[in-house]
């Protein structure tokens, strides 16, 4: 435990994200009352809007604050037009540059389907599933394969003949997240909800890349460490569909990192949508969350979009500082946090746009507020 406190470094980003982080604060406030908080969070500017005004994708001040804080939060980042020299988003620095200069090397996404909400298969809202049949975690690499600033064109004469990009799979890089995956695996207390068997399932396409056959060996080396926690495999084709029609049988998933990045948005179609789905970029040291639906700038200013993700994002963020650290000061506040989601949820009166309800953002955060205030501390 940490007596000093935590520093918090918050981007609200662009488009929908400012929106939706004034929610995510209301509610780290709200967890703060009747006491002294173990954190101080401090926001920054950065991302698209601010390149596009200043030339910066973030100002100084916040930059050095995301290297020194203890966790991140950020709300999105993009904005039409804001792009690089180099053909970037502008806010790139923001993500993927931090994910680089910290080293996060796990993005951890939770997928879990609450009572009260609807997924979105078909488009519909439809509850074809009950909640307990998608509770899941997938861990994707966070720093290498297709993501690797290992690319370029060839230009003859203004016209582009040819384009790379070089995939990188290192032993370091699947190593480390292919442990993360299985420790995960081990500290679930339930297992998968078919059978409650604590596994960790590989989705790769080793039956045809290099890369995917050497991080299968690294996931089979590392799994052997592990004797209590079962192994399963599954092309990223494949899994696809099993991931639509039995989610049941997921507890733990890794993956490469653009794999990765595929099959976490489509497994949040079974939590509801990417209204719900929160990720965190975990490193040795240092960690960032988000809501990952973007900065939706179709929707930016009409107090529309769906604040649960940050919801979600700043548990995450509470448990993991609250876990490394052992501090009950954060662990408690992220229980009290998930316990009040789960009712605001299963009340069903918080339902925006996406979930076929009226609910504006600031009403999700008010109504979850208050939901928090009448649970017992």
């Amino acid at each position: 435990m940490r007596d000093a406190g935590y520093e918090l470094a918050i981007f609200p980003g662009d488009g929908t994200g400012p929106e939706v982080i004034r929610e995510g604060v209301k509610i780290l406030n709200v967890l703060a009352e009747g006491g002294a908080a173990p954190w101080r969070a401090t926001e920054y500017s950065g991302g698209g809007q601010y390149f596009l005004k200043t030339g910066r994708e973030w100002d100084p001040e916040g930059e050095a604050a995301a290297h020194r804080a203890d966790a991140v939060l950020l709300g999105a980042v993009g904005w039409p037009g804001a792009t690089l020299a180099n053909g970037d988003i502008a806010g790139r620095a923001l993500v993927l540059g931090l994910r680089e200069s910290l080293d996060l090397f796990a993005n951890v996404r939770p997928c879990r389907l609450y009572p009260g909400v609807k997924h979105r298969i078909s488009g519909e809202y439809r509850e074809v599933w009950t909640p307990k049949n998608v509770d899941m975690v997938i861990v994707r690499e966070n720093t290498e394969d297709l993501y690797t600033p290992i690319r370029g064109r060839l230009r003859r004469a203004g016209d582009t003949e040819l384009a790379i990009d070089t995939r990188v799979i290192t032993r370091k890089g699947a190593e480390r997240v292919v442990r993360y995956a299985f420790e995960l695996a081990r500290a679930r207390p339930r297992g998968a909800p078919e059978d409650g068997v604590r596994r960790v399932t590989c989705v790769d396409k080793a039956n045809v890349m290099e890369g995917c056959r050497f991080f299968r060996e690294t996931f089979d080396r590392v799994g052997a460490e592990y004797p209590e926690v079962e192994r399963d495999y599954a092309y990223v084709d494949a899994f696809t569909q099993w991931l639509v029609r039995n989610p049941e049988r997921y507890n733990v998933v890794v993956a490469t990192n653009m794999m990765g990045d595929i099959i976490t948005d489509l497994a949040s179609v079974l939590q509801g949508g990417m209204g719900f789905a929160s990720g965190g970029n975990i490193g040795a040291e240092h960690a960032m969350f988000e809501p990952v639906h973007g900065s939706a700038p179709k929707y930016a200013g009409k107090n529309q979009v769906n604040p649960f993700a940050t919801f979600f994002a700043v548990e995450q963020l509470l448990r993991w500082l609250g876990d490394r650290h052992h501090d009950a000061r954060l662990l408690t506040p992220a229980d009290r946090l998930e316990r009040a989601i789960a009712t605001a949820l299963r009340e069903g009166q918080g339902r925006t746009y996406d979930q076929g309800g009226t609910v504006t953002t600031s009403g999700a955060g008010d109504l979850l507020a208050a939901t928090l205030r009448a649970e017992p501390r």
